[in-house]
């Protein structure tokens, strides 16, 4: 692997690639003020940095790879007052233009002009739907992760981008994604206070952007600068609910429920110099969670229902009694990023994020037996080496090297021996929650991710920026898991055993696919119309084999490699155009229109590696190593207006045409049992209108609107379903309709408002409200209606957050309190089929009594079918 990594990091260095943006460009042009006539050989310098240009002829400039920030730019020449522009904000991928008009004296006297540039509020070269969430907006927010803020924005429903499935989504931390490729979603939560500039591009998106067809999320991180700096923060809290019939111990109040420990620390690099720089940040949150079990029972209890006189049942609970957490979450994440300055214009960057986390899902049948649960453990670092070279004032190269390793566990124990006797999970029965026993799985898998890519960008032009280029990915995936079974030599006592490696239940593998893709763009800017045009080129190669005829498997295992073939290569050309054309100064109009390719997640590739099959009623899924790339051409046409001083809205419509997603065909196995395979079979399409309003942040008043109508319908909304369906008695027929997918929201609004003096208090609100997601009704667990036919209770969410800065020994020291539902409110995200709602259900009425401690009522009460309730959490924090 070392070996073909260096051949292929040579190979790039003699080729240009295009990667994900992280940088953006600074454009103008500079007059004499009283002639309005161009001024030559002007000197533009953005202070605190070694960036800047001169005018050309036509007192044009152009100030390329500019990170995402906010700057001060000086324009000066001999002969002219100095010309000082502050608040000048820089986006990723995006050009901001700041033009200068020069005042002449007779004598140069130092005298100097300073201006406060205001943020456009209509983004002239804007082609397809983005958001910018810089840290200013993120410090004022009541949010934990960057995903409560991705979810504030239009045509984002809880991670689905514009009713695309989870997993559609490219997640890039400084231009390198950081998505495990075996689940397809992001391996690393990036923590807040990290983030610079955070990119949220929902409509169709340039050349550059690949594997993913929904949407892009490109994550910007601090660095760095020439003065120390640095923060601490800490809270404490908990919920604080009135609910208490739903979620058991929620009236014992807690401080230290929750808790978080942050800190960032900045600057040069002691006795190095200014061309030496770090920055380095750490957090460390714990979340006991909402949801807590009672340890009635431990998981080796044994207890006996079978009679029918309730009189006569043994009850063997040994536990304490004690509350025990069944959805908490532990995070510890380490971030640090090193840049040198080689030259004044080339510079070296070396970032490293590490993480660790703990977490559990509350499973219902364990309420009274918490420790029987699994434990789930994610380990994950990414490690990334960036160097930016500027070949010329209108160009520059940037090479990009990186590793992403995900490692994930589930378990109970680790050690076989300690597992109960797994009959104990029968002795309970009818509705009845576990009185001992434990899950029997044990679930390990890890992901490398090696990337070599360069960024060769071109001002080739005024009006013309090429960007051109390749990038390879090489993943190793390995996948271990197996059941604890009854050792049969030992038919006195439970002996745990490994069921043999020709089982269904046990099975492991190692993959090392790989992929390649090339890209060409050009951005065009006139004076009337801004053009992104580009062509992308995916291959992926999957390292699989797959059988030739699953309709015809003998018993035999392992089966023989006669059966099988290797899986073909994949590829695709995908062009992708934006336009964006300005009607006035203060309102621009954007159509795009693009194809987007996307291997499925790796998962479904190589499910069930030694295609068992497992005797009975349906019961095997096996995975397909030749699964096609699923596709998805989208449309999209929207308007920018500003409408005062303050006031913007952008109105967009768009279309998304889905096809070769991920289903299953069932096959006969010998006449007698069946199994399920992975093919591309589902196929769907959305189309929706989002409005956006902003009121920019003056005066101590700030809001946000965001408003999504959406359609989205599939004849599947998950890649199980028709292995599902066909496990019911009888089996339900698949969709030959199309049908409202599980997440389509018809209707959502968010909205932000601010208020205050950021220097001193803030007091701001976050509000989501939104039409609730289908369900299939369904009586005693048969469908009695199409699927998706009717819609859950609609959804309500208000969160708070208060801040109040104080002076203390010379720092600026904060206290603030979040509160996240403030109201308290139930809302209701999952529901019973035969009521449509969470609170209760007639199988209360037929179901009979369970053969175990608790009531029928007491099982159908499930704190998991409501969202979180109030959480209140009080903290401190400082900066220098």
């Amino acid at each position: 692997m070392l070996r073909k990594f260096f051949i292929i990091l040579v190979l790039v260095l003699n080729f240009g690639s295009l990667f994900s943006g992280t940088t953006g460009k600074i454009t103008g042009r500079v007059v004499n003020k009283s002639t309005g006539e161009p001024l030559f050989a002007v000197n533009i310098i953005i202070e605190g940095t070694t960036l800047g240009a001169a005018t050309d002829m036509q007192g044009n400039y152009i100030i390329l790879n500019v990170p995402p920030g906010i700057y001060t730019l000086r324009a000066s020449a001999v002969g002219f007052k100095t010309v000082r522009v502050t608040n000048v904000r820089v986006s990723v991928d995006q050009t901001t233009r700041v033009d200068f008009k020069l005042e002449e004296v007779a004598i140069e006297l130092g005298e100097e002009v300073l201006v406060v540039a205001e943020r456009p509020l209509v983004q002239r070269d804007l082609t397809s739907t983005t958001v910018k969430i810089g840290k200013d907006m993120i410090e004022k927010l009541p949010v934990e992760n960057f995903t409560d803020l991705v979810n504030l924005k239009a045509g984002v429903v809880e991670g689905h981008f514009r009713g695309g499935r989870i997993g559609e989504v490219a997640y890039l931390v400084d231009g390198i994604p950081v998505n495990d490729v075996f689940s397809n979603t992001y391996a690393i939560q990036v923590e807040n206070h990290t983030i610079q500039e955070m990119e949220v591009i929902t409509g169709t998106f340039n050349a550059e952007y690949g594997q993913a067809m929904s949407g892009v999320v490109n994550i910007i991180t601090k660095e760095g600068g020439d003065k120390y700096s640095g923060s601490f923060s800490s809270y404490f809290g908990d919920y604080i609910s009135s609910h208490r019939d739903i979620f058991m111990n929620i009236g014992d109040i807690k401080p230290n429920s929750i808790y978080n420990f942050q800190g960032t620390l900045g600057g040069p690099f002691p006795f190095l110099g200014n061309r030496f720089s770090f920055f380095f940040s750490w957090r460390y949150y714990k979340n006991d969670g909402w949801i807590y079990g009672r340890r009635i029972f431990t998981p080796y209890d044994s207890s006996n229902f079978s009679s029918d006189d309730p009189s006569k049942w043994y009850i063997g609970a040994t536990g304490d009694g004690a509350y025990v957490p069944m959805n908490p979450e532990q995070r510890l994440t380490f971030q640090s990023k090193i840049s040198f300055k080689i030259t004044p214009s080339n510079k070296l960057n070396l970032e490293g994020i590490y993480q660790r986390r703990f977490f559990k899902i509350y499973d219902h049948r364990f309420k009274y037996n918490p420790d029987g649960d699994y434990k789930r453990y994610q380990y994950s670092y990414t490690l990334t080496l960036n160097y930016t070279h500027v070949v010329s004032s209108s160009s520059f190269l940037t090479l990009k090297g990186s590793i992403l390793y995900n490692d994930y566990q589930q378990y109970v124990w680790k050690d076989i021996n300690l597992y109960p006797d797994p009959k104990r999970l029968q002795d309970a029965s009818n509705n009845a929650f576990l009185t001992g026993g434990s899950q029997m799985w044990h679930f390990f898998r890890n992901t490398r991710t090696y990337i070599a890519k360069v960024d060769y960008t071109n001002q080739i032009t005024l009006t013309h920026q090429i960007k051109t280029g390749i990038e390879f990915r090489f993943h190793r995936l390995w996948l271990r898991e197996y059941e604890i079974v009854r050792d049969e030599r030992f038919k006195d006592k439970f002996v745990p055993s490994l069921p043999p490696r020709t089982s269904f239940n046990n099975n492991e593998y190692l993959h090392k696919p790989y992929e390649f893709s090339a890209y060409l763009q050009d951005k065009m800017e006139f004076e009337y119309l801004v053009a992104n045009v580009g062509l992308r080129f995916d291959y992926f190669e999957p390292d699989g084999k797959v059988l030739i005829d699953p309709d015809h498997l003998p018993s035999d295992r392992p089966l023989p490699d006669s059966l099988f073939r290797k899986a073909r290569a994949k590829y695709q050309l995908s062009p992708r155009i934006g336009l964006a054309y300005p009607i006035t100064d203060r309102g621009v109009i954007h159509i795009s229109y693009g194809h987007f390719f996307q291997i499925p997640p790796f998962e479904f590739l190589y499910t069930n590696p030694e295609f068992e099959i497992e005797v009975g009623r349906l019961k095997s899924k096996i995975g397909n190593a030749d699964l096609q790339p699923q596709r998805t051409v989208s449309y999209e046409i929207g308007l920018q207006q500003q409408l005062s001083d303050d006031i913007a809205v952008d109105i967009t419509g768009y279309y998304k045409d889905i096809r070769n997603l991920l289903g299953m065909q069932i096959h006969q196995y010998l006449n007698v049992d069946k199994f399920a395979r992975y093919i591309n079979r589902d196929y769907g399409n959305v189309r929706g209108i989002t409005v956006s309003l902003e009121k920019r942040f003056r005066d101590g008043f700030g809001a946000t609107l965001d408003y999504t109508l959406q359609l989205a319908r599939g004849n599947a909304s998950d890649p199980d379903a028709e292995f599902l369906n066909n496990q019911a008695d009888p089996p339900i027929e698949g969709n030959k309709q199309l049908v409202p997918l599980d997440w389509d929201r018809r209707h959502s609004l968010n909205f932000t408002v601010s208020l205050g003096q950021p220097d001193n208090f803030v007091l701001s609100l976050i509000g989501q409200l939104g039409t609730g997601f289908p369900y299939t009704p369904a009586f005693q667990n048969q469908r009695i209606a199409v699927e998706n036919s009717d819609n859950k209770p609609p959804v309500y969410n208000f969160d708070l957050y208060f801040y109040k800065i104080f002076k203390l020994f010379g720092l600026n020291m904060q206290f603030f309190v979040k509160v996240y539902n403030v109201f308290d409110i139930k809302n209701e995200i999952e529901v019973f089929g035969d009521t449509g709602r969470a609170g209760y259900t007639l199988s209360t009425i037929y179901s009979g009594r369970p053969r175990g401690i608790n009531t029928v009522e007491e099982y159908f009460t499930r704190p998991d079918f409501y969202s979180e309730p109030r959480q209140v959490i009080f903290g401190i924090s400082f900066d220098f």
